[in-house]
Parts: structure tokens; sequence; C-alpha cells
């Protein structure tokens, strides 16, 4: 597991390979990551927007950016932890991740960026 705290935000990520899948006669490689995001801070936040790089061995960084995470936009008051879960897919079995979520302090309506420490994303095999 990797963390890191930004302005009082910890974001803490685990990973997990999920095998492979063929698809379009090529090899996909599945993997998953639990973040959990703990404020603590004595402000109380509301994560907005994410901000993605994805970086695939055998392919080109890919960039995503929208509202909130799976579909969410949770507000954390002090000491309130959120935790999801999502994945990618890449075409190598090594690849990396690494981003920034933005934040809005409900308390004087300003953002700001909390870090995403960058993470490894490494099959079972390769580890080996």
């Amino acid at each position: 597991m990797v963390y890191q705290i930004t302005k009082g935000i910890k974001i803490s990520v685990e990973t997990k390979y999920d095998g492979s899948n063929t698809r379009n006669n090529g090899i996909y490689h599945l993997f998953a990551y639990i973040i959990t995001i703990e404020n603590k801070s004595s402000e109380t936040v509301k994560l907005t927007d994410r901000f993605w790089m994805i970086f695939d061995a055998l392919n080109k960084t890919e960039i995503v950016k929208g509202e909130g995470v799976i579909g969410q936009t949770p507000t954390l008051a002090p000491n309130d932890i959120y935790r999801y879960s999502s994945g990618c897919i890449l075409e190598s079995d090594i690849g990396a991740m690494k981003g920034y979520y933005t934040m809005l302090n409900t308390n004087t309506l300003k953002q700001f960026k909390v870090n995403i420490p960058t993470f490894q994303l490494i099959s079972k095999a390769t580890a080996n």
C-alpha cells in the first residue's frame, strides 16, 4: 500500500492484479485498486473532480478526468473516511497510475488539489 497526505487529506492505495482477458486478438491485463480517503484536517471537504494519468508500458499515457469518483462526490467531515474501488485495463502487465483530486473546503468555498501517490500496476508473474 502507498499513501500520501496533502493539506490534511490522506490518500491510500491498494492494488490487485485481476488476470488477463483476450479481446480483438489481443491480451489485456485487468487491475483493480482500492482508494481510501481520510480527512485528517479540521475542515469539512467535498471531492468534486478527479484527474488520472495511467501509464501502460506498451502503450501511450492515458488521461482520465471528470466529476467525482464512481459517480459520487463525497463530503468528508473531520475524521471521516471514504473508500471506493475501481480498475483499469492495460495492454502490458506492467503500468502505473497517479493523479489528484480537486477538493472544495465547504467552509471557505476554496478549491485545492490533493495528490494521489504514484502506484504500480504489476501482474503476479512479472512480480516474481
